[in-house]
Formats: structure tokens, sequence, C-alpha cells
């Protein structure tokens, strides 16, 4: 059974830095598109960034390009998320995700097999 355990949130002034991890478990990921989706209150979920598990050809949306960096560390079946300059607007629920087959709908969330529960990030003004 695949079980993606997200970690790291919290609270953080704006202008910080956090980084969250998510554990992966219960399969091997080579072919998975692992990845970070988020969800403020009142809007969809929305596509942060991804990375190829094997290769690692990385993803990011145009919002957060430059500010985070997603990276991997096989041995562990570890994915990071590290999170600099926050602006108050990255709020939300963060969520880990993965996806076989290399698909070019890795942003997509209804293509999405497996979702971790989430990890709050709040950025304070």
């Amino acid at each position: 059974q695949v079980q993606l355990v997200e970690s790291g949130g919290g609270l953080v002034q704006a202008g910080g830095s956090l980084r969250l991890s998510c554990a992966a478990s219960g399969r091997t990921f080579s072919g998975y598109t692992i990845g970070w989706f988020r969800q403020a209150p009142g809007k969809e979920r929305e596509f942060v960034v991804g990375v190829r598990w094997s290769g690692g050809t990385t993803y990011y949306a145009e919002s957060v390009k430059g500010r985070f960096t997603i990276s991997r560390d096989n041995a562990k079946n570890t994915v990071y998320l590290q999170m600099n300059s926050l602006k108050p607007e990255d709020t939300a629920v963060y969520y880990c995700s993965a996806q076989a087959g290399y698909k070019s709908t890795y942003a997509n969330p209804r293509s999405i097999d497996y979702w971790g529960k989430g990890t709050l990030v709040t950025v304070s003004s």
C-alpha cells in the first residue's frame, strides 16, 4: 500500500524559509513523478512542483520558480521541497503526490494516483 507522509509545515514570516519532506513507501517509485500541490482556503488544488523519480527532471509552477526547489533522496525514498522567500499568498495546505508513468498530466490534480494527507504552511505578513 502506497503511503506518502508529509512533514515540515508551520508558521513563518514573509521572506522566511521552510523545508517540507515527503516520505514515500509501499512500492518502488521508479517511473513515477513525485510532486507537491497546494490548496488555499476557498481555492482549487494547484500544482507547485514535481520531479521524476528516475533521472530527476523537474517541473515548477511559474509562481514558485526561483523560490522553491524540489529534491529527492532515492535511498531514503524521500522528496524535499525547499521554500525560500515565502509570501503570504503561499499560505496553503501542501500535499505530496505521486503519478505513475511520466505523463504530461503531472500538473493535473485529477490525474494523480496517490496523495498524502497534507501539511499546513502559513506565511504571515
